[in-house]
């Protein structure tokens, strides 16, 4: 839990799910940098103030205190959804406060305050301005934020080719500002997003060499096969009838993709905490399965939406990042959310890299783990529900 300080007062801030465990701050200093500046500067926010990319609700949960016209929080992560709306509670917000828009949503009409935190992912920013695009207007106030080190010149190349010319400011903790004046005269460029490409023909999965996958902005490895993901549709188990199957962390929902493909009576779950993620994996499965199969898509924390004991198998790329931090802390959720969700006997499904060691996580939780492949760099483990005594 951490105390942010404005000038429009201190607010508790936590991320989601909360952890007193977790070491790490809701907010950084460009998001300090950026309420500070909007402060100093005077700058108007009594019309509508879009903020994009606001990764725990840091800077809604400040600017709500603010006063503005209407404030729009624009967001990809449901995590970050629901740590927003804790901190806005926690701060005493009214629930109407600030409303709350996903990637995949129509963006506001008008936008007079535009503020980015600069994503990861510059596909995703990328996307995003040219859909904001519209809303903006010759007197819109666009101002950007993010660490030095996240900030790059095809950072500002993006913002200056969409909206129009683009200046940084002076470094301040290791973060800096970019202020953009909106052009109206500047020509709209196409959005390539959503990107698609035909999966290679040495795709290790029946039925996926060559089909045309869909991925919008943001999702990982948007434009090509991941390596890991290749390792593990090569080891997939299989023959396993009317079986109730997960993929967790989906993606754009290749792996459960080629589930579908080669096991036809199989029940599928798409689950990501994405909304561009599973909005690309409910395409990819609707466009490529026919038969009126049916699957479902969550975008959620993990299984959580899911009964206990309700899955027979769940497979699992996780990521080990949180933003710019290394950790295992989102694998060990995932890991212990299958066990929750997988009936007795159910299994679980990892590829990860070997120097990440999942194989001790995974005996800490389910008991046992067992190596199905390896290769210099990957291996695929296996991870049992024991019954219960």
């Amino acid at each position: 839990m951490n105390r942010l300080t404005t000038s429009w007062g201190a607010f508790t801030l936590t991320r989601f799910p909360e952890d007193p465990r977790d070491q790490l701050r809701a907010w950084d200093a460009s998001d300090e940098y950026l309420l500070g500046h909007l402060a100093e500067a005077g700058v108007d926010l009594s019309g509508t103030v879009a903020v994009l990319g606001d990764r725990w609700g840091a800077l809604v949960t400040a600017l709500q205190a603010a006063g503005p016209g209407e404030l729009v929080q624009i967001s990809d992560s449901y995590l970050g959804r629901r740590a927003t709306q804790a901190n806005l509670a926690r701060a005493g917000a009214a629930p109407d406060a600030v409303r709350l828009l996903t990637t995949q949503d129509p963006p506001p009409e008008r936008v007079d305050v535009l503020l980015v935190r600069v994503p990861k992912s510059l596909a995703l920013l990328e996307d995003q301005l040219h859909r904001l695009r519209p809303a903006v207007h010759e007197g819109t106030v666009v101002v950007g934020t993010g660490m030095v080190k996240d900030i790059h010149t095809s950072t500002l190349k993006l913002f200056e080719r969409i909206l129009g010319p683009t200046r940084t400011s002076l470094a301040v903790k290791k973060a800096r500002l970019i202020h953009t004046t909106p052009d109206p005269a500047l020509a709209p460029s196409r959005n390539p997003w959503p990107y698609r490409y035909d999966l290679p023909a040495d795709t290790p999965a029946p039925g996926l060499p060559g089909l045309t996958v869909t991925n919008h902005a943001g999702v990982f490895c948007a434009d090509r096969l991941d390596i890991g993901t290749r390792f593990l549709l090569a080891n997939l188990p299989g023959g396993f009838g009317p079986a109730r199957v997960a993929d967790l962390g989906c993606g754009n929902g290749v792996v459960g993709l080629a589930i579908a493909l080669h096991e036809p009576q199989a029940d599928l779950v798409f689950a990501d905490e994405s909304y561009q993620a599973v909005a690309s994996a409910e395409e990819n499965f609707r466009t490529h399965v026919g038969g009126g199969r049916t699957a479902e898509f969550l975008v959620g924390d993990g299984l959580s939406d899911l009964p206990a004991g309700s899955v027979d198998l769940v497979l699992n790329n996780p990521p080990f990042h949180s933003h710019q931090a290394t950790t295992d802390r989102t694998a060990r959720r995932m890991f212990t959310d299958a066990r929750r969700a997988l009936r007795p006997g159910g299994e679980l499904w990892v590829v990860g890299n070997r120097h990440l060691g999942y194989h001790v996580t995974l005996r800490r939780i389910f008991g046992n783990s067992d190596l199905v492949a390896s290769d210099r760099k990957f291996v695929v483990l296996r991870a049992v529900r024991e019954h219960t005594p």
